[in-house]
Protein backbone atom coordinates (compact mmCIF):
# COMPACT_ATOMS: atom_id res chain seq x y z
CA UNK A 1 0.00 0.00 0.00
CA UNK A 2 1.44 3.27 -1.19
CA UNK A 3 2.44 6.25 1.49
CA UNK A 4 -0.37 8.57 0.61
CA UNK A 5 -3.74 5.43 1.05
CA UNK A 6 -2.57 6.15 5.01
CA UNK A 7 -3.46 10.49 4.96
CA UNK A 8 -7.11 10.31 3.74
CA UNK A 9 -9.11 12.73 5.69
CA UNK A 10 -10.83 11.05 8.48
CA UNK A 11 -13.52 12.46 10.71
CA UNK A 12 -15.55 10.59 13.85
CA UNK A 13 -18.82 11.63 15.46
CA UNK A 14 -19.67 15.43 15.44
CA UNK A 15 -16.24 16.62 14.11
CA UNK A 16 -14.53 16.45 17.25
CA UNK A 17 -11.25 15.22 16.38
CA UNK A 18 -9.37 13.63 13.43
CA UNK A 19 -7.48 10.45 13.22
CA UNK A 20 -5.03 8.66 11.36
CA UNK A 21 -4.87 5.59 8.77
CA UNK A 22 -3.64 2.59 10.45
CA UNK A 23 -1.38 4.48 12.80
CA UNK A 24 0.78 1.32 13.73
CA UNK A 25 1.51 0.69 10.06
CA UNK A 26 1.76 4.26 9.18
CA UNK A 27 4.75 4.97 11.70
CA UNK A 28 6.92 2.01 10.28
CA UNK A 29 6.50 3.83 7.18
CA UNK A 30 10.74 5.42 6.71
CA UNK A 31 9.96 9.32 6.35
CA UNK A 32 12.37 12.51 6.98
CA UNK A 33 12.40 13.74 10.17
CA UNK A 34 11.67 17.70 10.21
CA UNK A 35 13.30 18.17 13.52
CA UNK A 36 11.47 19.49 16.97
CA UNK A 37 10.87 22.66 16.25
CA UNK A 38 7.00 23.92 17.01
CA UNK A 39 5.19 26.75 16.42
CA UNK A 40 1.72 27.56 19.03
CA UNK A 41 -0.72 30.12 17.27
CA UNK A 42 -3.22 31.93 19.48
CA UNK A 43 -5.89 34.20 17.56
CA UNK A 44 -7.31 36.88 19.37
CA UNK A 45 -11.05 36.50 18.00
CA UNK A 46 -13.30 39.08 17.15
CA UNK A 47 -10.83 41.69 16.01
CA UNK A 48 -8.65 42.90 18.42
CA UNK A 49 -8.18 46.88 18.91
CA UNK A 50 -3.69 46.46 17.94
CA UNK A 51 -4.07 50.78 18.56
CA UNK A 52 -5.17 50.49 21.99
CA UNK A 53 -2.85 47.19 22.24
CA UNK A 54 0.75 48.87 21.32
CA UNK A 55 -0.33 52.46 22.44
CA UNK A 56 1.15 56.02 20.06
CA UNK A 57 1.31 57.79 23.54
CA UNK A 58 3.12 60.70 21.82
CA UNK A 59 0.61 60.73 19.17
CA UNK A 60 -1.78 63.14 19.07
CA UNK A 61 -3.84 62.29 15.86
CA UNK A 62 -4.56 59.47 18.43
CA UNK A 63 -6.07 61.43 21.23
CA UNK A 64 -8.13 63.34 18.63
CA UNK A 65 -9.67 59.94 17.25
CA UNK A 66 -10.13 58.58 20.07
CA UNK A 67 -10.96 61.35 22.80
CA UNK A 68 -13.10 58.61 25.32
CA UNK A 69 -10.80 55.23 24.92
CA UNK A 70 -7.71 56.67 24.76
CA UNK A 71 -5.44 55.58 27.10
CA UNK A 72 -2.67 58.05 28.98
CA UNK A 73 0.56 57.99 29.36
CA UNK A 74 -0.42 57.02 33.33
CA UNK A 75 -2.43 53.36 32.03
CA UNK A 76 0.03 52.36 29.42
CA UNK A 77 3.55 50.12 30.44
CA UNK A 78 6.27 51.95 28.17
CA UNK A 79 8.64 50.43 25.66
CA UNK A 80 9.69 53.49 24.53
CA UNK A 81 9.53 57.57 24.48
CA UNK A 82 6.77 56.89 22.18
CA UNK A 83 4.94 53.58 22.62
CA UNK A 84 3.62 51.52 25.37
CA UNK A 85 1.71 48.12 26.26
CA UNK A 86 -1.89 48.46 26.98
CA UNK A 87 -1.96 47.96 31.19
CA UNK A 88 -3.57 45.08 31.39
CA UNK A 89 -0.06 43.51 29.59
CA UNK A 90 2.00 43.57 32.21
CA UNK A 91 2.72 39.56 32.07
CA UNK A 92 4.08 40.29 28.76
CA UNK A 93 5.37 42.88 29.30
CA UNK A 94 7.84 41.65 31.71
CA UNK A 95 8.49 39.03 28.54
CA UNK A 96 9.13 41.83 26.14
CA UNK A 97 11.68 42.94 29.08
CA UNK A 98 13.72 39.63 28.87
CA UNK A 99 13.69 40.13 24.98
CA UNK A 100 11.43 37.19 24.26
CA UNK A 101 8.62 39.20 22.50
CA UNK A 102 8.90 40.69 18.60
CA UNK A 103 5.77 43.16 17.65
CA UNK A 104 5.37 43.65 14.04
CA UNK A 105 3.05 46.86 13.05
CA UNK A 106 0.99 47.25 9.85
CA UNK A 107 0.12 43.38 9.21
CA UNK A 108 -2.17 42.70 6.77
CA UNK A 109 -2.75 42.16 2.82
CA UNK A 110 -4.37 43.78 -0.07
CA UNK A 111 -8.20 44.84 -0.43
CA UNK A 112 -8.46 43.28 3.34
CA UNK A 113 -12.26 42.32 4.11
CA UNK A 114 -13.73 43.57 7.20
CA UNK A 115 -15.98 40.17 7.81
CA UNK A 116 -15.19 38.24 10.71
CA UNK A 117 -15.62 34.85 9.02
CA UNK A 118 -14.44 36.09 5.77
CA UNK A 119 -11.28 37.71 7.05
CA UNK A 120 -10.60 34.50 9.50
CA UNK A 121 -10.77 32.39 6.31
CA UNK A 122 -8.18 34.32 4.85
CA UNK A 123 -5.77 34.50 7.53
CA UNK A 124 -6.00 30.60 8.02
CA UNK A 125 -5.51 29.55 4.17
CA UNK A 126 -3.31 32.21 3.15
CA UNK A 127 -5.78 33.23 0.38
CA UNK A 128 -5.79 36.82 -1.80
CA UNK A 129 -8.92 38.40 -0.25
CA UNK A 130 -11.50 37.35 -3.55
CA UNK A 131 -9.49 33.90 -3.81
CA UNK A 132 -11.31 30.85 -2.05
CA UNK A 133 -9.61 28.04 -0.67
CA UNK A 134 -10.81 25.29 1.09
CA UNK A 135 -8.11 24.13 2.95
CA UNK A 136 -5.77 25.78 5.21
CA UNK A 137 -2.17 26.38 5.53
CA UNK A 138 -1.31 24.44 7.93
CA UNK A 139 -3.14 21.71 6.72
CA UNK A 140 -0.85 21.87 3.38
CA UNK A 141 2.05 21.67 5.25
CA UNK A 142 0.62 18.30 6.89
CA UNK A 143 0.26 17.47 2.98
CA UNK A 144 3.45 18.64 2.16
CA UNK A 145 5.89 16.93 5.03
CA UNK A 146 3.11 13.85 4.62
CA UNK A 147 2.73 14.48 8.49
CA UNK A 148 0.71 12.17 10.56
CA UNK A 149 -2.53 14.32 11.74
CA UNK A 150 -1.06 14.62 15.23
CA UNK A 151 1.28 16.97 13.85
CA UNK A 152 -1.24 19.56 13.83
CA UNK A 153 -3.55 19.95 16.95
CA UNK A 154 -6.27 22.70 17.94
CA UNK A 155 -7.11 22.57 21.17
CA UNK A 156 -11.32 22.87 20.34
CA UNK A 157 -13.96 20.95 20.45
CA UNK A 158 -14.06 21.03 16.35
CA UNK A 159 -11.46 21.68 13.83
CA UNK A 160 -11.06 24.79 11.55
CA UNK A 161 -10.12 25.44 8.05
CA UNK A 162 -6.35 26.18 9.42
CA UNK A 163 -5.75 22.49 9.97
CA UNK A 164 -7.92 20.80 6.90
CA UNK A 165 -5.25 19.44 4.05
CA UNK A 166 -6.23 18.55 0.79
CA UNK A 167 -4.97 15.22 1.51
CA UNK A 168 -4.33 15.16 5.36
CA UNK A 169 -5.87 16.99 8.51
CA UNK A 170 -5.01 17.76 12.04
CA UNK A 171 -6.72 17.03 14.79
CA UNK A 172 -9.05 18.61 17.11
CA UNK A 173 -9.17 17.94 20.84
CA UNK A 174 -9.97 19.60 24.12
CA UNK A 175 -7.68 17.35 26.45
CA UNK A 176 -6.05 13.23 25.83
CA UNK A 177 -8.22 12.00 28.93
CA UNK A 178 -11.17 13.31 27.31
CA UNK A 179 -10.48 11.96 23.84
CA UNK A 180 -9.55 8.81 25.33
CA UNK A 181 -12.90 8.06 27.95
CA UNK A 182 -15.04 8.82 24.79
CA UNK A 183 -13.67 6.35 22.83
CA UNK A 184 -14.42 3.86 25.79
CA UNK A 185 -18.24 4.20 25.45
CA UNK A 186 -19.69 0.73 25.22
CA UNK A 187 -21.48 2.10 21.94
CA UNK A 188 -18.26 2.74 20.29
CA UNK A 189 -17.11 -0.76 21.33
CA UNK A 190 -19.67 -2.73 20.39
CA UNK A 191 -19.70 -1.28 16.81
CA UNK A 192 -16.10 -1.39 16.40
CA UNK A 193 -16.16 -5.10 17.42
CA UNK A 194 -19.25 -6.05 15.47
CA UNK A 195 -17.63 -4.73 12.59
CA UNK A 196 -14.04 -6.15 12.82
CA UNK A 197 -14.76 -9.73 10.97
CA UNK A 198 -11.44 -11.25 10.33
CA UNK A 199 -12.77 -11.91 6.30
CA UNK A 200 -13.56 -8.71 5.84
CA UNK A 201 -11.34 -6.53 3.86
CA UNK A 202 -9.96 -3.23 4.69
CA UNK A 203 -12.64 -1.46 2.02
CA UNK A 204 -15.00 -3.63 3.43
CA UNK A 205 -15.05 -2.81 6.53
CA UNK A 206 -16.11 0.71 5.28
CA UNK A 207 -14.92 4.43 5.93
CA UNK A 208 -17.15 4.88 9.56
CA UNK A 209 -15.42 1.87 11.21
CA UNK A 210 -12.06 2.46 9.91
CA UNK A 211 -12.24 6.20 11.73
CA UNK A 212 -13.16 4.45 14.62
CA UNK A 213 -11.05 1.82 14.69
CA UNK A 214 -8.10 4.75 13.86
CA UNK A 215 -9.58 7.22 16.60
CA UNK A 216 -9.04 4.43 19.23
CA UNK A 217 -5.38 3.94 18.14
CA UNK A 218 -4.99 8.20 18.12
CA UNK A 219 -6.47 8.87 21.83
CA UNK A 220 -4.52 6.37 23.02
CA UNK A 221 -1.59 7.19 21.61
CA UNK A 222 -1.99 10.84 23.27
CA UNK A 223 -3.16 9.75 26.20
CA UNK A 224 -0.39 7.39 26.87
CA UNK A 225 2.09 9.91 25.92
CA UNK A 226 0.82 12.74 28.12
CA UNK A 227 -0.36 10.85 31.39
CA UNK A 228 2.66 10.90 33.15
CA UNK A 229 3.25 14.57 32.89
CA UNK A 230 1.16 16.99 34.67
CA UNK A 231 1.08 21.18 33.56
CA UNK A 232 1.42 23.99 36.60
CA UNK A 233 -1.28 24.72 38.20
CA UNK A 234 -0.90 28.33 38.07
CA UNK A 235 -2.84 28.60 35.18
CA UNK A 236 -5.87 31.14 34.98
CA UNK A 237 -9.21 29.02 35.66
CA UNK A 238 -10.84 30.24 31.89
CA UNK A 239 -10.89 28.88 28.77
CA UNK A 240 -8.14 29.95 27.56
CA UNK A 241 -6.06 28.95 30.36
CA UNK A 242 -7.18 25.74 30.24
CA UNK A 243 -5.96 25.74 26.37
CA UNK A 244 -2.31 26.54 27.17
CA UNK A 245 -2.65 24.32 29.84
CA UNK A 246 -3.28 21.41 27.58
CA UNK A 247 -0.94 22.39 24.58
CA UNK A 248 2.07 22.89 27.36
CA UNK A 249 1.61 19.49 28.50
CA UNK A 250 1.54 17.92 25.42
CA UNK A 251 4.50 19.96 24.35
CA UNK A 252 6.51 18.75 27.74
CA UNK A 253 5.23 15.29 27.07
CA UNK A 254 7.06 14.75 23.64
CA UNK A 255 4.23 14.27 21.73
CA UNK A 256 5.35 14.84 18.03
CA UNK A 257 3.37 17.70 17.12
CA UNK A 258 4.33 20.64 15.79
CA UNK A 259 1.71 23.20 14.90
CA UNK A 260 -0.88 23.72 17.75
CA UNK A 261 -3.76 26.06 17.31
CA UNK A 262 -6.26 27.86 20.42
CA UNK A 263 -7.73 31.15 20.92
CA UNK A 264 -9.53 33.83 22.84
CA UNK A 265 -12.30 35.26 22.20
CA UNK A 266 -14.59 38.51 22.54
CA UNK A 267 -12.52 40.92 20.91
CA UNK A 268 -15.08 42.88 18.49
CA UNK A 269 -15.53 45.50 20.77
CA UNK A 270 -17.73 47.70 19.17
CA UNK A 271 -19.00 48.85 22.34
CA UNK A 272 -18.16 49.79 25.99
CA UNK A 273 -14.58 48.86 24.41
CA UNK A 274 -12.37 50.12 27.37
CA UNK A 275 -13.41 47.32 30.04
CA UNK A 276 -14.09 44.29 27.67
CA UNK A 277 -10.74 44.32 26.36
CA UNK A 278 -8.56 45.29 29.40
CA UNK A 279 -10.55 42.19 30.87
CA UNK A 280 -9.66 40.22 27.74
CA UNK A 281 -5.79 41.08 27.47
CA UNK A 282 -5.48 40.24 31.18
CA UNK A 283 -6.60 36.97 30.39
CA UNK A 284 -3.88 36.25 27.47
CA UNK A 285 -1.09 37.73 29.21
CA UNK A 286 -1.26 36.32 32.34
CA UNK A 287 -1.72 32.78 30.40
CA UNK A 288 1.15 32.96 27.97
CA UNK A 289 3.23 34.39 31.10
CA UNK A 290 2.71 30.92 33.08
CA UNK A 291 2.71 29.11 29.50
CA UNK A 292 6.10 30.29 28.75
CA UNK A 293 7.19 29.78 32.26
CA UNK A 294 5.85 26.14 32.18
CA UNK A 295 7.94 25.68 29.05
CA UNK A 296 11.06 27.12 30.46
CA UNK A 297 10.81 24.58 33.48
CA UNK A 298 10.66 21.74 31.41
CA UNK A 299 13.35 23.08 28.75
CA UNK A 300 11.63 23.04 25.91
CA UNK A 301 11.21 27.05 25.30
CA UNK A 302 14.06 26.85 23.10
CA UNK A 303 12.02 25.33 20.40
CA UNK A 304 8.62 26.91 20.73
CA UNK A 305 7.34 29.71 18.67
CA UNK A 306 4.42 31.44 19.26
CA UNK A 307 2.41 33.78 17.49
CA UNK A 308 -0.48 35.67 17.94
CA UNK A 309 -2.84 37.55 15.53
CA UNK A 310 -6.44 38.98 15.04
CA UNK A 311 -8.48 38.53 11.91
CA UNK A 312 -8.10 42.46 11.60
CA UNK A 313 -7.75 45.73 13.39
CA UNK A 314 -10.24 48.44 14.14
CA UNK A 315 -10.94 51.67 12.47
CA UNK A 316 -8.90 54.55 14.42
CA UNK A 317 -11.76 56.80 14.95
CA UNK A 318 -13.70 55.94 18.01
CA UNK A 319 -17.57 55.47 17.30
CA UNK A 320 -20.20 56.83 19.65
CA UNK A 321 -20.68 53.81 21.63
CA UNK A 322 -17.19 54.05 23.51
CA UNK A 323 -16.37 51.30 20.70
CA UNK A 324 -14.33 51.27 17.53
CA UNK A 325 -15.41 49.27 14.30
CA UNK A 326 -13.83 46.47 12.16
CA UNK A 327 -11.14 48.08 10.55
CA UNK A 328 -7.69 46.56 8.25
CA UNK A 329 -4.40 46.53 9.40
CA UNK A 330 -3.06 44.98 12.93
CA UNK A 331 -0.20 44.28 15.02
CA UNK A 332 1.24 40.79 15.26
CA UNK A 333 3.18 39.11 18.72
CA UNK A 334 6.34 36.89 18.49
CA UNK A 335 7.05 35.08 21.59
CA UNK A 336 10.30 33.13 21.48
CA UNK A 337 13.66 32.89 23.56
CA UNK A 338 15.69 32.89 20.16
CA UNK A 339 14.19 36.08 18.08
CA UNK A 340 16.54 37.67 15.84
CA UNK A 341 15.08 40.89 16.16
CA UNK A 342 13.42 41.65 19.76
CA UNK A 343 11.34 44.71 20.67
CA UNK A 344 9.46 46.60 18.22
CA UNK A 345 10.17 44.82 14.45
CA UNK A 346 8.94 48.36 12.68
CA UNK A 347 7.24 51.15 13.40
CA UNK A 348 3.95 51.91 14.40
CA UNK A 349 1.34 53.02 11.64
CA UNK A 350 0.92 56.37 10.18
CA UNK A 351 -1.79 57.81 11.80
CA UNK A 352 -2.03 60.42 9.29
CA UNK A 353 -1.76 58.47 6.16
CA UNK A 354 -5.30 56.23 6.41
CA UNK A 355 -7.19 54.29 3.67
CA UNK A 356 -10.52 55.39 2.11
CA UNK A 357 -12.47 54.22 5.10
CA UNK A 358 -10.05 56.11 8.19
CA UNK A 359 -8.42 52.26 8.44
CA UNK A 360 -4.94 51.93 9.21
CA UNK A 361 -2.58 50.45 5.45
CA UNK A 362 -0.85 47.57 5.84
CA UNK A 363 3.01 47.44 5.30
CA UNK A 364 3.75 44.06 5.99
CA UNK A 365 1.73 41.06 4.26
CA UNK A 366 0.53 38.58 6.60
CA UNK A 367 1.62 35.94 4.47
CA UNK A 368 4.94 37.19 4.82
CA UNK A 369 5.22 35.99 8.01
CA UNK A 370 4.22 32.59 7.37
CA UNK A 371 6.75 32.25 4.90
CA UNK A 372 9.75 33.27 7.42
CA UNK A 373 8.01 30.82 9.75
CA UNK A 374 7.72 27.57 7.36
CA UNK A 375 11.57 28.50 5.89
CA UNK A 376 13.43 29.62 8.60
CA UNK A 377 11.52 27.45 11.80
CA UNK A 378 9.86 24.49 10.49
CA UNK A 379 12.17 24.62 7.30
CA UNK A 380 9.71 23.10 4.91
CA UNK A 381 8.76 24.37 1.21
CA UNK A 382 7.10 27.71 2.40
CA UNK A 383 6.23 28.16 -1.11
CA UNK A 384 4.50 24.81 -2.22
CA UNK A 385 2.76 25.61 1.09
CA UNK A 386 1.34 29.11 0.51
CA UNK A 387 0.61 28.92 -3.27
CA UNK A 388 3.17 31.64 -4.02
CA UNK A 389 6.34 33.34 -2.71
CA UNK A 390 6.62 35.75 -0.31
CA UNK A 391 9.61 37.72 1.13
CA UNK A 392 10.74 36.32 4.28
CA UNK A 393 11.41 38.86 7.45
CA UNK A 394 13.98 38.89 10.06
CA UNK A 395 12.22 37.56 13.43
CA UNK A 396 13.56 34.12 13.37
Amino acid sequence: MKRRDFLKQTTFASSMFFVPQFLKVFEQIPKKNFGNKKIVIIQLKGGNDGLNTVVPFRNDIYYQQRKNIALKENEILKISDEVGLHKSLEPLHNLYEKGFVSIINNVGYPNPNLSHFRATDIWQTASDSNQFLQNGWVGRYLDITKGKPTKAIEVDESLSLLLKGKTQNGLAVTDAKTLYNSLKEPFYKNVINANTDAHLSEHNLGYLYNTMIDAESSAKYIFEKTKVKAASNNYPKNLFGKQLKTISQFINSGLDTQVFYAGLTGFDTHANQPNTQARLLKTYAESMAVFVEDLQKNNNFDDVLILTFSEFGRRVKQNESQGTDHGAANNVFLIGKNLKKQGLYNNLPNLADLDANGNLKYEIDFREVYATILDKWLEVDDKAILNKSFSKLKFV
